[in-house]
Order: C-alpha cells, then sequence, then structure tokens
C-alpha cells in the first residue's frame, strides 16, 4: 500500500498571484518608473554649493529635508543649471543666502497620486493573503489537508492498493483466530450482496485487543489488502487539539470522507486515547475536547449515521478495561478480536517469514528459535531477526548463523554485554557464587525452565551477571509447586552467598523484589492460601504475574486483620523457598564450588558442558528427604 497525499487546490493559488501581480505593477509605477524616467540632476559637494554662493552664482535655492536644489546663472537670459546638494545642518544658510540676494524657499510636500493613495489600501490586505497563502502551502506540503490552518480537516492518512508494498493475511502468522474472524469482514467488503441479500448485517465495529507488538495493525492492514478497498489511517491522540471542537470536527470530516469512498476501511489505532470510559476518564463536563471527541464518534458509528455507506470502523488497543460501554455496545464494536501472542507454532511462523528477508546460514533451526523464546510478540522476533542479521554483518559474515540468533535472544532478553565493566576479584568471587547457586536451585527444582547458560559478564543496565533459563515449551497454566520452586529459584543467588561468604550482598535485590511480588500474587490473586483461602484481594485480576512478569497490582480496601494476614502468608512463602534454597545448596555444596572455580575461568559454562554438570545436582526430593 502506498500513501495518498490530497493536492492542494489550484484556485486559491492562482488568485493569490494575481494579486501579487498587481500590487508588484503599482509598486513598480508609483516607485521606480518615475525614477526611471524623470530628469536627472547632477548631485554635488555641500562645499560647492557654498562656494557658488559666496561667489553670487547661485539664482535661487528649494530647501528639502532630504535635498536642496538650486540653480545657477545662465547667460543671456537663459535658464542656468540645476544642480542638487545633500543638505547638512547649518543654522547660518539662510542669513548667507538672504546676504546673497539668492531667492529661496522651502520645497512644497509632495502630492499624493491616485494610485498611492489605491495602493495604501491594497497592499496590507495582500501581505495578510500572502502570509496566508503561505502557511497553507506548507501545511499542503507536510501532507495535511487542505493546510495547516484547517484544524477540523482530519489528518488520516489513506492508504491505495500497490501490488509491491500490499499486505495480505500471507504477511501474518501466529494469530490464526484473528484471522479467521476478519475473512469474514474481507468476503462482506467484496460481495456485501451475498450478506444483504439474506438481511444479515456486517458488524460496524470491530476492536481489535491485544499486547503491544502483536501485530494489531498490521492486521488492519492485511484486511484491507485481501478487500482491495482503501484504508484510512489515524491514532486516537490526532483527534484531539487544543481547541475545544476539534476533534469531534475531525471526525465528522473523517467520516464524511470514507462514505464519499465507501466501501472504505478505517482503522484508528490506540483508540484509549479518546474512548477511555467517562465514569473513570477524568471527563468533568460537557465542553471537555476528548469528551465531545468521543460523543461525535459515537454517534457517527451508530446505525443512523452511518446509513447504507459500507464503511468498517477498526480500531485497536491494549487496555479494552478503559474503554467507555457505549463504544462496546452492539452496534459500534460489535466484535472483540484477540491479537494474543503466538504460540511455538506461530513464533515459528513468525520467524519464516522476517527470516524470509535475510540471508540464513544452512545451520540455522527457525524451530528452535520459536522454542526458546516463549512470549515473545510479533514485534519482539522480527526485531530478534533483524539484530542477528547486524551481528553476522558486524562481523562480516555473508549469512546470519545460529549462533547470531542464539547471542541476539540473549541482547534481547539480558541486554547487552557491558566488558568495560570490569569487576574486582571479590566481586567476581561474589557474582560467580551467585549465578552457580541460581542455576543449582533451579535444576533442583521440578517444573521450571531449564537452565540454558550461566555467565558472570555484566550485562545490560545492572546485571553483574545472569543465568539464562530457556523453556522447553509454551505454558499457560502453573500449579502452587512450580511458583514456589521459581520462587527458591530467585533466592538462590542470596543462599549461596549466605553459604559461602556468611554474609548478602545488594546483589539480589531484584530478586528479592520479584520473589515477593510473585508470593502476594499467589495469595492475593491465585488464592493459594490456605489460611485466606480462595477470595482475590486485588483489584484488576487480569495483569497477574503471568501476563506481565510480576507486576503487582493495588489491593482492595482491606481490614487490618486481612492485611496483617497476607504479610504473614506471603512472608510464610518467602521464607520457606529460602529454606529449601539453602538445604539444596547445602547439600550440592561440593558441585557448587566446583562450578563457581570453572566460571571464574572461563566466565561462561553452557551447552552440553552445563548440562552434564547439572545432571548430577541432587532433586528437591532427595534434598527433602535428607535433611
Amino acid at each position: 500500500m502506498s500513501v495518498k497525499d490530497n493536492p492542494q487546490p489550484p484556485r486559491s493559488r492562482q488568485i493569490a498571484n494575481i494579486l501579487f501581480l498587481l500590487a508588484g505593477a503599482f509598486l513598480l509605477a508609483n516607485l521606480f518608473l518615475p525614477q526611471l524616467f524623470g530628469p536627472s540632476i547632477t548631485r554635488v559637494p555641500y562645499s560647492f554649493f557654498i562656494d557658488q554662493v559666496e561667489n553670487g552664482n547661485v539664482v535661487a535655492v528649494s530647501l528639502g529635508q532630504d535635498e536642496i536644489r538650486y540653480q545657477l546663472k545662465g547667460d543671456d537670459n537663459q535658464p542656468g543649471q540645476v544642480l542638487s546638494t545633500t543638505p547638512i545642518f547649518d543654522l547660518e544658510l539662510p542669513q548667507r543666502l538672504e546676504d546673497k540676494g539668492v531667492e529661496f524657499a522651502a520645497t512644497p510636500p509632495p502630492q499624493n497620486r491616485w494610485f498611492t493613495t489605491l495602493l495604501s489600501w491594497v497592499i496590507p490586505p495582500l501581505i495578510f493573503i500572502g502570509i496566508w497563502q503561505f502557511f497553507l502551502s506548507r501545511g499542503a506540503g507536510r501532507g495535511g489537508p487542505q493546510g495547516a490552518l484547517s484544524l477540523s480537516k482530519s489528518k488520516a492518512k489513506v492508504y491505495v492498493q500497490d501490488d509491491e508494498n500490499k499486505v495480505t493475511f500471507n504477511d501474518v502468522a501466529g494469530v490464526e483466530e484473528a484471522k479467521t474472524e476478519l475473512e469474514e469482514i474481507v468476503e462482506f467488503l467484496k460481495s456485501p450482496d451475498r450478506f444483504t441479500a439474506i438481511g444479515a448485517r456486517i458488524p460496524k465495529g470491530v476492536l481489535l485487543v491485544g499486547p503491544p507488538g502483536t501485530g494489531k495493525t498490521l492486521m488492519a492492514k492485511a484486511v484491507a489488502g485481501e478487500a482491495g478497498v482503501l484504508f484510512f489511517s489515524i491514532s486516537g491522540s490526532e483527534f484531539v487539539e487544543l481547541f475545544v471542537g476539534t476533534g469531534a470536527a475531525r471526525v465528522r470530516d473523517l467520516f464524511d470522507q470514507a462514505k464519499k469512498k465507501a466501501p472504505c476501511i478505517i482503522f484508528i489505532d490506540e483508540l484509549d486515547a479518546i474512548g477511555k470510559s467517562r465514569a473513570t476518564g477524568g471527563f468533568y463536563g460537557g465542553n471537555d475536547e476528548r469528551e465531545q471527541t468521543l460523543n461525535q464518534l459515537l454517534t457517527e458509528m451508530d446505525g443512523f449515521a452511518v446509513g447504507d455507506a459500507t464503511v468498517i470502523v477498526l480500531a485497536a488497543t491494549n487496555r479494552p478495561e478503559s474503554l467507555d460501554a457505549a463504544l462496546l455496545r452492539p452496534g459500534r464494536f460489535d466484535r472483540q478480536v484477540l491479537v494474543d501472542r503466538p504460540d511455538l507454532s506461530g513464533r515459528w511462523k513468525i520467524l519464516e517469514i522476517y527470516a524470509g528477508k535475510v540471508k540464513l546460514g544452512s545451520d540455522v533451526d527457525l524451530k528452535a528459535i520459536a522454542t526458546q523464546t516463549p512470549g515473545f510478540a510479533g514485534a519482539d522476533l522480527a526485531n530478534l531477526v533483524n539484530e542477528a542479521a547486524l551481528l553476522a554483518a558486524r562481523n562480516k559474515r555473508e549469512t546470519v548463523s545460529q549462533a547470531d540468533f542464539k547471542e541476539a535472544i540473549e541482547r534481547v532478553v539480558a541486554g547487552l554485554e557491558k566488558k568495560s565493566r570490569v569487576l574486582n576479584e571479590k566481586e567476581k568471587k561474589i557474582v560467580a557464587y551467585h549465578e552457580v547457586g541460581h542455576a543449582l536451585v533451579g535444576a533442583a527444582m521440578s517444573g521450571t525452565a531449564g537452565v540454558a547458560k550461566i555467565s558472570i559478564v555484566p550485562r545490560g543496565m545492572a546485571a553483574l551477571g545472569y543465568t539464562l533459563q530457556l523453556p522447553t515449551e509454551d505454558r499457560f497454566l502453573k500449579d502452587e509447586g512450580e511458583l514456589r520452586g521459581e520462587i527458591a529459584t530467585l533466592l538462590g543467588g542470596r543462599a549461596a552467598e549466605e553459604i559461602v561468604f556468611n554474609s548478602i550482598t545488594t546483589g539480589a535485590s531484584n530478586d528479592l523484589q520479584r520473589a515477593t511480588d510473585m508470593a502476594e500474587q499467589m495469595v492475593t490473586t491465585f488464592g493459594m492460601s490456605k489460611v485466606l483461602g480462595p477470595l482475590a484481594y486485588q483489584k484488576d485480576s487480569q495483569n497477574n504475574f503471568l501476563g506481565n512478569g510480576g507486576m503487582m497490582n493495588p489491593r482492595r480496601m482491606v481490614s487490618d486483620e486481612t492485611a496483617k494476614a497476607i504479610d504473614d502468608e506471603v512472608k510464610e512463602i518467602v521464607e520457606t523457598a529460602h529454606q529449601k534454597a539453602l538445604n539444596i545448596l547445602k547439600s550440592n555444596h561440593d558441585l557448587l564450588e566446583k562450578i563457581a572455580q570453572q566460571i571464574l575461568e572461563t566466565e561462561v559454562i553452557e551447552g552440553e558442558e552445563l548440562q552434564n554438570i547439572l545432571n548430577q545436582v541432587q532433586s528437591v526430593d532427595k534434598v527433602l528427604t535428607a535433611v
């Protein structure tokens, strides 16, 4: 698809050009022509003029503010030559002229001509028109409809079908259910008579819901590409301006344009920018700009406003819970389509699409890469392929290898290597035992992701080392034992420091934060507490740790006794996991020392070597039996 720019209407430019030509003609007639065709007068120095006065050669003098003209005596009663000079401040000049008998007078004020008076009325409006035309042309040059001063015009970009840049469902992968839902929209746009003949009514609006980067915008373009219709694209924030009423006017103009181009698709990205609930969105009256914009959108999407025009509205948001209820009722956004993060097969297909644009080596296994990237959205996978290609180019290789993809995954997950960050021997030793502690506890716990790499090379903003765990399959549910095992793994680094150094450092701050958040959600969101029972104590149950990586939500209003019980339960979960990590490391102390000494020498342990070592770890069941 290509963006279609609205051409600037030529009539206003032609009128402005004619007015400027007339103004130029008047200026030429009034200012330049008299100077070009008037009599030429010789200008002399002021001292020369005084000498001629003193010698009695001057007959008459005309004194002006900017010029003195005087006439010399002629021969045989003929008028003499007329000369001019530039006046200076000379108070004695009138007396000197009077003493010499020279006739002198002041220059009469110039008389305005009729076109000079006309110019005084014409020039100011022309200047104003010129400035106005300048801003109009600048706005048009930037793609703004009717120029930058047309605030009420829609800023939507119109995408026209282009064989080279056409986006279809073949360019979208990993969201097969969403494509199935939208295929019905495509069929209606292609042959609406087949649906209307039996009285069916296609949904006026379809809301694409999903996390950031999952391809909602790409999906909307694919619908337009499959149907072969125009595609109006605009962001929700582009409706809202400083002046009240501008957003509503832009909504009206957008739908007016769409009806003229029907059948077509209107795509509104980030709908929550204008569609937030009026109950909680901060609207305090009828003059609020966002509320007027929302009301106009509701009116345009109503069945009476759209009429018989085949205009379908696609919108995208990653916060559907914040939208106004009037937007989601039948007749407006009838259908919500989930565009979620892809599963294993979806990630594999997405990688095939983006990897097809780069040169791959013979050793690349896209399925293995898809297995190692659970939770990655489509945008993340596109960035992963690009990072791998950049690494190959940086190392002056002609193809992208599996090692490049492996390093790209670590860059995305843990950040860039910071080899310039040099640790002293004591810090390096603490980091080594800390990371080995994570790895040993993670290997001993059942249900946790497998440990793929241990490194004490600093990465990212603050990580002095890291333990990379890569799952072998997609998981959508986790039981209480697995969550407790993940908390124990997070506390394995701190436990190793306690055992080896009999002290603790600040290096476990992030681990403690994540472990505490996870334990609190076990109690307040997942109901995994025998004391508090199957109750939810958090306001928003949608944002749990399985979806957002452990972000904690605010609690409901609870009594002091309940709050204390929650704190006690969270503390018990974390302390139990901490004791479990201590028991595992004490039972595998020799292995802890062996791996730590090895990683101090090599800085990195991974692959089969690491797996052979971790296979020697006693399982958690054996450790608990020994205790």
